[in-house]
């Protein structure tokens, strides 16, 4: 599709983000359109850190829902808007936080670290929150004396568990994007293509990371790309980032991980793995939320205190010296 197709709505978003001293933060997953409108495009921790530290008045967030929920957390005397409200997240889903407050209960001596895709009521139960980018040095900080309780991410936890050594309670909840990855269709990729590097995801499969070159957030896969010598790379992880992967890195090539017949040509788009949610977003949709200052992100105060402190420890042990985070 032409980019010029754009241009009109661009220059009116351009325009509503003067007028209401705005800033759009947008996921590394999010349509090409909207990334290149976008004030910052990131990872879940970079979207965080850029929340935590904006001047906006309005905070235009494209995304899904949890993540404009923590730009509220961070900044509840701002207005945050959502280009379509029911943007939501099959893992905040599957951590319902009367659950979690039931099985918190079974062990006070839980250490409750939470992925940052989970509700903002799930955030205010839980210590620390961490994102996969994070990860590692979040667990490598908890308490030793602590049994750690990991939602909702049980792929993710696992992984940890994996780098860390620390054992961990792990929640049963996957996103159901990067699940749909199998090790076979990778397997028959990388035989069409065996110089490419594999790239994948943390929330994907055990038996798919195992064959990955780096297991890496979204941010994290973008600088291996941009530093590794290789020219091809087997992106594992949603389709979004492709755009923002051949935008940083001219010269090489970027193989859409297939999620049902290998067989397909990576070029076979349709093939590649997307998220409902994050694509329920539109330009259309960005410049409506401007306009109407909604949807709009409110939340009880109760919440907005009780989930800022593990944000903010979060954030805190993030940027402290790798040495010093455990």
């Amino acid at each position: 599709m032409s980019k010029n197709k754009f241009e009109p709505l661009a220059k009116e978003i351009f325009a509503l983000k003067k007028q209401l001293n705005a800033v759009i933060l947008a996921h590394n997953y999010q349509v090409p359109e909207i990334q290149d409108i976008a004030d910052y495009v990131g990872d879940s921790l970079g979207l965080s850190q850029q929340a935590a530290k904006t001047s906006a008045d309005v905070i235009v967030f494209c995304g899904v829902h949890f993540m404009a929920e923590t730009a509220k957390i961070l900044n509840p005397n701002k207005i945050v808007v959502l280009p379509d409200a029911n943007a939501g997240c099959s893992l905040e889903e599957s951590c319902p936080v009367d659950k979690l407050e039931a099985l918190q209960k079974t062990n006070p001596n839980f250490w409750t670290i939470a992925y940052i895709n989970c509700s903002a009521a799930v955030k205010a139960l839980c210590d620390v929150i961490c994102t996969s980018g994070n990860a590692e040095k979040i667990v490598h900080a908890a308490p030793k004396d602590k049994d750690i309780l990991f939602v909702p991410d049980e792929n993710l936890g696992q992984w940890v568990m994996e780098q860390t050594g620390r054992k961990m309670t792990l929640w049963k909840g996957n996103c159901y994007a990067h699940v749909e990855f199998q090790r076979e269709n990778i397997l028959k990729l990388k035989q069409q293509f065996p110089d490419a590097k594999v790239v994948v995801h943390p929330e994907s499969l055990r038996d798919v990371r195992d064959l990955a070159d780096a297991v890496a957030s979204t941010e994290k896969m973008i600088d291996y790309c941009k530093t590794n010598p290789a020219k091809q790379f087997i992106v594992v992880t949603e389709s979004g980032i492709i755009h923002r992967m051949q935008r940083e890195c001219p010269g090489k090539e970027f193989l859409c991980a297939p999620v049902f017949n290998a067989m397909q040509l990576p070029s076979d788009n349709c093939r590649c793995s997307e998220c409902k949610y994050m694509k329920m977003n539109t330009l259309e949709k960005v410049r409506d939320c401007m306009k109407n200052l909604a949807p709009r992100i409110e939340l009880p105060e109760k919440i907005l205190k009780r989930a800022r402190l593990p944000i903010e420890r979060m954030l805190e042990i993030s940027a402290k010296p790798i040495e010093n985070a455990g």
